[in-house]
């Protein structure tokens, strides 16, 4: 009998990318996925390590496991991912009750690791970063509409703040005729909509062929005959270019949708955080994206309480923030990384000052949100089916300003046969906090 594999996978969507790489290998050396890791034999939590509450999720997660192992419900935990890279030996030797602690290199090794933590031995493995092959065939964990494509791995920014250089090291594309084959096969699988996802998506190519070959990239995945929405995340605006630009507003599949990270309009805040730009470059680019690719949605993320933000530097983040008039933007506490530069700088703010500023930024944004959503009351929005809400007794979906899993749903009721993958086509009546209420006009 095949021995059973869960996984459960935290953290970003490049870290799904391993995930799925991962399962489809076990797949296909004869393992039985489940989907109910409680019940399985092996579990694999693939962990996050970015900021601490992603930490603490993942101790929490294998610490639920270690429990369900010593009531004897699974046999052998599996710990991978970027905490596992990170902390190594650490994370080893304080929670033996992980069978296995594997580095991001030792991903592809993934068969071998279950089959030897099966015959009961314990396995600590941490090659290169660079061992780690990004591509291959993949098990989705997505609805079958939609997929996560990643064109790159690993980060050559040195932002002083984040731990992802150390983690996943530098920037590592994939060759485009690779990414263009993996994307055929998941629209010949019944994908719809492509999200492409790198640490910084707009120097995709740039270690390969010496540039950005991104906007040639979407191009070629625009030929791909049954593709209809190419989705863009993690944009950084020093990168945007207009050729960029260009190739989103004249081509009808690339969204009008683009997820740049600020993390603020401070120049003196920016500059320790080891980023260029100011408010005034910000304001600049903002309006070039919107004079040049016209009705786009942009959505941003920022950060309060880094070491050193004054209160005249967060009051210029809320007026840029009201300036811009983001449609979506997220905003997050600042979280000191052991190993970033930022862990040691001085003028630490105290965390209740930092998640003051933190809520007070969210409690703007959501006054934006709001004024926008009810801009989209009477009008008639292409929506993308992904399911139905037994409570709500309703569909719901996400328009093209809606990524999954981070931006908003539209609730319709359906007066016709509908599934999940189809595109209707919604008149919005009415709108719920973050989400908007409709019927459908077909």
């Amino acid at each position: 009998m095949a021995v059973k594999v869960g996984m459960v996978s935290l953290g970003c969507p490049k870290n799904q990318m391993d995930a799925e790489l991962m399962l489809a290998k076990l797949e296909l050396a004869g393992f039985e996925i489940t989907a109910e890791s409680g019940l399985a034999q092996v579990v694999i939590v693939n962990t996050c390590g970015f900021i601490e509450d992603a930490k603490q999720e993942s101790i929490d997660n294998i610490l639920e496991f270690a429990q369900l192992k010593k009531e004897k419900q699974i046999k052998k935990i599996i710990v991978t991912g970027c905490l596992a890279e990170r902390y190594q030996q650490e994370l080893a030797d304080e929670m033996p009750e992980c069978d296995a602690v594997l580095g991001l290199g030792a991903n592809g090794d993934i068969v071998e690791a279950v089959n030897r933590v099966m015959a009961g031995e314990t396995v600590r493995s941490f090659p290169p970063k660079s061992a780690w092959c990004l591509d291959g065939d993949r098990m989705l964990t997505t609805p079958h509409f939609f997929a996560y494509l990643r064109i790159a791995d690993g980060c050559d920014n040195r932002c002083t703040y984040c731990a992802i250089p150390g983690i996943r090291g530098g920037l590592r594309s994939r060759r485009m005729e690779t990414v263009v084959a993996e994307a055929h096969k998941l629209v010949a699988a019944g994908v719809r909509e492509l999200v492409l996802v790198a640490q910084d998506t707009t120097v995709y190519g740039q270690d390969l062929y010496g540039e950005s070959r991104l906007p040639d990239l979407l191009t070629e995945l625009c030929k791909i005959e049954d593709l209809r929405w190419i989705r863009l995340l993690y944009c950084y605006p020093e990168h945007i270019t207009d050729e960029l630009l260009d190739v989103m507003a004249a081509e009808e599949k690339v969204l009008p949708y683009m997820d740049i990270p600020l993390q603020h309009a401070s120049g003196a805040v920016l500059r320790r955080m080891n980023r260029p730009g100011d408010r005034q470059s910000l304001t600049a680019l903002i309006r070039r994206m919107r004079d040049k690719v016209p009705g786009i949605t942009l959505r941003t993320t920022v950060m309060t309480g880094f070491p050193g933000e004054t209160e005249a530097d967060f009051e210029e983040l809320c007026e840029f923030i009201k300036e811009a008039q983001f449609q979506r933007l997220g905003c997050f506490a600042f979280s000191p990384e052991e190993g970033t530069p930022a862990y040691d700088l001085p003028d630490q703010i105290p965390d209740k000052v930092k998640c003051r500023r933190r809520d007070i930024v969210m409690e703007e944004q959501s006054r934006i949100s709001d004024a926008y959503n009810e801009q989209q009351v009477g009008r008639t929005l292409t929506v993308l089916v992904e399911s139905f809400d037994k409570y709500a007794e309703c569909w719901f979906g996400r328009t093209e300003g809606d990524a999954p899993d981070i931006d908003g749903k539209v609730f319709f009721a359906a007066t016709r046969r509908v599934q999940p993958g189809d595109f209707v086509q919604i008149k919005i009546t009415d709108t719920m906090d973050w989400d908007l209420i409709g019927e459908m006009t077909e």
